[in-house]
């Protein structure tokens, strides 16, 4: 499925500029430049002591980009306070100084074309937009408003929503593919990173990217969509593949799958999708476009009812990380490619360390083994299937003791209660594994309650965490002499068993290993 090797859109890339001098907005314009955005919006409401005409013409004078002229008041979501006139006529200023894009609120420019004052008689396009608060509109009101914007005589219409639910933005993305008008349409927020990343799909006019230092909540940065996500490369026939999680900022997902599918000229996106609901999220992103899911934290479990099929080991596991949309018939097929990823990483770091000891072995390393498993939500059921089918024997701790015994009862194990994990004494040579979210960046300071003085016992120490890639529980055990095993070793396997599922090809294995050192 070729079609990666040529530039595909015309979706350009926008820097939001919100400096509070003049000077400042001159070098946030070339730092824009230099970071590959194709034009910038300048934010004249946030400039301090803004005088008009001198402040625009060294803005137009020095501009290395095409810029969009935005001069957005309070009642708008904007900074400016003051004289309606005064703001307009600093607009109308830009104008005639030679903006190349001028942005008026639907408010405005309705009543400008009553007082005939929207007639654009040199090269500024007008940019007329309207930012909804509340929940987004239904597609048809959708239109409608767009209807509205056009009917002002505007070159580019531009809406923009704060969805409460990821489904929300599909209706973003019905907007930018049924209208021929040129659109700007995108969610601010977390939940609303999507609508930026999938723009060029869909046809969008622009795509928002921020400049190195001044991050905006769900806005991705210049470097990620220029060198991630390459957006130049999107097309309508691309394929996309999200990570379903809840939250999504952690995942590394898109710096492996993004260069690999490119690599093999596969035309795909891998995207993260903050999702809240699940049953919604699949009943409303249910079109071939959307071929196929990793799914994170907390949804490995909850996911299975949501798959139309199951393989028999995801099913037996009860946790799903990986989701195929059959393209003869758009069914959902859910898969477990974490089980093997984790115990295959433990069990090639044990024979690693006895070939290096010229210990001689046949089979497995870990069979017959005491396997302390922390964590029995969806991590921590395909370790434990893996440890199962390796012959170790199993203990496991959970916050949910409920939770614990039922996995437990699932691979003829033994479960005790969380509190009593800082006073287990493990035999000598047993496997520690953390299959819990603790010491996830941001807190990297925390770890699972395993007593100190227990870590030289283990023979190996196994943390499904890997951000960062060593966590506090890693170097704990390493500095007790233990062999330490990373979740990016983890994370490394599962994506190429994910990568075979997604584009029916064999995964550049060498290739993704190469990212991975070079990325994580």
């Amino acid at each position: 499925m070729g079609g990666t090797g040529m530039l595909n859109n015309s979706t350009m890339i926008c820097a939001p500029l919100m400096a509070q001098s003049v000077e400042q907005m001159v070098k946030d314009m070339h730092q824009a430049k230099a970071e590959g955005a194709q034009l910038v919006e300048i934010r004249l409401d946030y400039i301090k002591n803004f005088q008009p005409h001198q402040d625009i013409q060294i803005i137009l004078k020095n501009k290395p980009l095409p810029v969009i002229i935005v001069y957005r008041p309070k009642w708008e979501g904007g900074q400016y306070e003051g004289d309606e006139n005064s703001r307009l006529e600093a607009l109308c200023l830009a104008r005639e100084m030679g903006a190349d894009y001028i942005d008026f609120e639907l408010k405005v420019a309705s009543d400008l074309i009553r007082e005939q004052k929207m007639k654009n008689d040199n090269a500024t396009k007008v940019i007329v937009s309207q930012n909804i608060d509340g929940m987004t509109p239904k597609d048809e009101e959708l239109s409608n408003l767009a209807a509205s914007i056009q009917a002002t005589g505007a070159d580019i219409i531009k809406v923009v929503v704060n969805v409460a639910d990821i489904t929300e933005i599909a209706k973003i993305f019905h907007l930018l593919s049924h209208y021929q008008v040129p659109i700007i349409a995108y969610s601010v927020g977390e939940r609303g990173l999507i609508s930026q990343l999938l723009c060029p799909k869909f046809g969008g006019f622009l795509a928002y990217g921020s400049i190195v230092g001044h991050s905006l909540p769900g806005m991705p940065s210049l470097y990620s969509l220029r060198h991630t996500y390459k957006l130049d490369y999107l097309n309508s026939e691309t394929k996309v593949f999200g990570l379903v999680s809840k939250p999504v900022g952690h995942s590394k997902g898109p710096l492996l799958h993004n260069p690999t599918l490119r690599h093999e000229n596969f035309n795909g996106v891998y995207v993260p999708m903050f999702v809240d609901n699940l049953k919604e999220f699949f009943s409303i992103y249910s079109s071939p476009d959307f071929a196929g899911f990793s799914v994170g934290f907390p949804y490995k479990e909850a996911v299975v009812e949501f798959c139309d099929e199951v393989h028999p080991l995801a099913e037996s596991i009860g946790a799903v990380n990986t989701i195929v949309r059959r393209p003869c018939d758009g069914k959902l097929i859910g898969y477990n490619t974490d089980c093997e990823a984790a115990i295959t990483a433990i069990e090639d770091a044990l024979k690693e360390k006895r070939c290096s000891s010229n210990e001689a072995s046949s089979g497995t390393p870990l069979s017959g083994k005491l396997f302390v498993l922390v964590g029995a939500g969806g991590a921590g059921r395909a370790l434990a299937f893996g440890a199962k089918s390796r012959g170790l024997r199993i203990v496991i701790f959970d916050i949910d003791f409920e939770r614990a015994k039922s996995l437990a009862c699932a691979v003829s194990g033994e479960a005790q209660v969380f509190e009593e994990v800082v006073n287990f004494q493990p035999e000598k040579g047993a496997i520690l594994a953390n299959a819990t979210p603790l010491g996830m960046h941001p807190k990297t300071d925390q770890r699972i309650p395993v007593a100190e003085s227990t870590l030289g016992d283990y023979e190996l120490v196994f943390d499904a965490v890997y951000t960062p890639r060593k966590t506090r529980l890693l170097k704990d055990a390493e500095a007790a002499g233990a062999i330490v095993v990373g979740g990016v070793e983890m994370f490394l396997r599962q994506a190429i068993g994910q990568f075979n599922l997604f584009t029916s090809q064999e995964a550049p294995k060498e290739l993704m290993r190469e990212i991975i050192m070079a990325k994580f």
